[in-house]
């Protein structure tokens, strides 16, 4: 990525920082930058410990680490036989967080494997970027990075490690899985989408230099990047609808606070999975029903875990789960005596997504005050696009309200507002793209601003 060494550090400084604020347990944050590929340069950028008893937070780099500059190759730090594994290769790999819980068990601490030395208890995250977003028309031409026995890892999957968070925790205070990983969790993604929006604008200013040395030479080179950063700027519009989303699943939360008899969407989606798992005996150990039976676990995990908008919510359904549990009923007896529950809940499941947006329940969330409840859905329930960038005016003033609770209501907050200056920069960079494009086009200069 190309981010500029001062604005890396200090974006690396405020996400140590956030971190070190929401959770109080934690004692020490430290970042490192991973890339470019296939090397894998991994390489320690900032660290920042927690005062004893302050919030202050002394920052730099005092320990002696490998991972100092200029740190170490993805051929230094990945599992080798005869070598210590190391924590940082488990997360580049496999995109998984790492949790040491249990510092005197933690297969993965170099202290211990190399001296017996005991590490505290931390938890490690990658930050993760959409290989689209950041490579574009280039996916194709990607040298990745090999594990020790020559294969290639990411090419298929839809990300890239370009960093990774290690926060370090007071004695017995994370656990896997617990908030506290799932709060680092979601900070590192805001950390990935920001590192993105560094990278973009340093590309902007280098395809202006460049059209500022080479105007009439590079010209179709120029409009082909220009269009291709334009692309890449969609990414806004996904990380606007993430933190709608949020709103939306905090909704449903207050929703089911104030009709607690009111079936869910998550509880008809465990009941369906239940029903899967009592007639898995009963298959006959056919290869192909077994397989669509766990890919059906699956997409109701994936569809009860996620806040979509009802519309994507019944193409989901429609597309994932009613073929799969079709083809079930259909292909085997192991379900027929619950057949009419089944379908009475997938009938279900279709009105719960609409749950959200009824008005006559709306009305009676009497716990909230009237405009919150008012305001809520209304806003909840958009799906954001350029048309629509008034919305996210509406949705900070909506966070400012004094009587809304909700977690990481501050978090959400300054990143909705990072957010809402890209999106109001869109429209000005795409003018200006479009207007150099069709001045080079057509053989002129640039207009000079």
């Amino acid at each position: 990525m190309i981010i500029d060494n001062d604005i890396l550090e200090k974006t690396c400084k405020d996400m140590i920082e956030t971190i070190l604020y929401c959770l109080t347990d934690a004692t020490k944050g430290t970042i490192y930058r991973i890339g470019p590929m296939p090397k894998l340069q991994a390489v320690r950028i900032t660290s920042g410990v927690r005062r004893q008893d302050s919030d202050h937070i002394q920052w730099g780099l005092p320990e002696v680490s490998d991972y100092n500059h200029p740190g170490k190759t993805w051929e230094q730090f990945r599992d080798r036989p005869g070598h210590v594994k190391e924590a940082m290769g488990w997360c580049v790999e496999r995109q998984k967080s790492w949790t040491a819980d249990d510092p005197d068990q933690d297969l993965r601490s170099v202290r211990k494997q190399l001296g017996g030395e005991v590490e505290d208890y931390h938890h490690m995250e990658p930050v993760l970027v959409r290989k689209k977003d950041l490579y574009g028309d280039r996916l194709e031409s990607l040298k990745y990075p090999l594990d020790v026995d020559g294969n290639v890892i990411w090419k298929d999957l839809d990300y890239v490690v370009v960093a990774v968070v290690k926060i370090h925790f007071k004695n017995n205070r994370i656990r896997r899985g617990d908030p506290s990983t799932r709060i680092i969790k979601k900070l590192s993604r805001t950390l990935g989408t920001e590192l993105l929006s560094h990278h973009i604008r340093e590309t902007l200013s280098e395809a202006q230099k460049s059209l500022d040395k080479q105007r009439l030479q590079s010209c179709n080179v120029l409009a082909h990047e220009l269009r291709n950063t334009l692309i890449k700027l969609g990414f806004i519009f996904s990380a606007v609808n993430a933190e709608i989303s949020y709103l939306r699943e905090q909704w449903e939360v207050e929703l089911q606070r104030a009709f607690p008899n009111l079936e869910s969407k998550r509880e008809i989606l465990n009941k369906l999975s239940g029903i899967i798992l009592t007639g898995l005996p009963d298959i006959d150990g056919s290869g192909t029903l077994l397989k669509v039976s766990k890919e059906l676990l699956a997409e109701q995990q994936d569809l009860s875990n996620l806040a979509l908008m009802p519309q994507a919510g019944e193409k989901w359904i429609a597309g994932k789960i009613l073929p799969r549990w079709q083809q079930l009923l259909s292909e085997t007896s192991a379900w027929n005596e619950r057949r009419a529950e089944i379908e009475q809940l997938l009938s279900k499941l279709e009105r719960a997504l609409w749950v959200g947006m009824d008005e006559s329940l709306v009305h009676k969330v009497s716990h909230l005050p009237q405009e919150l409840r008012e305001k809520w859905p209304k806003l909840a329930y958009v799906d954001f696009n350029v048309e629509k960038a008034d919305i996210l005016t509406q949705i900070l003033e909506f966070l400012e309200h004094p009587d809304l609770n909700i977690p990481h209501k501050v978090q959400s907050k300054k990143i909705l507002t990072s957010l809402k200056a890209l999106v109001e920069m869109i429209p000005e960079v795409e003018e200006r793209a479009n207007r150099i494009i069709c001045s080079l086009k057509n053989g002129g200069h640039p207009p000079v601003e």
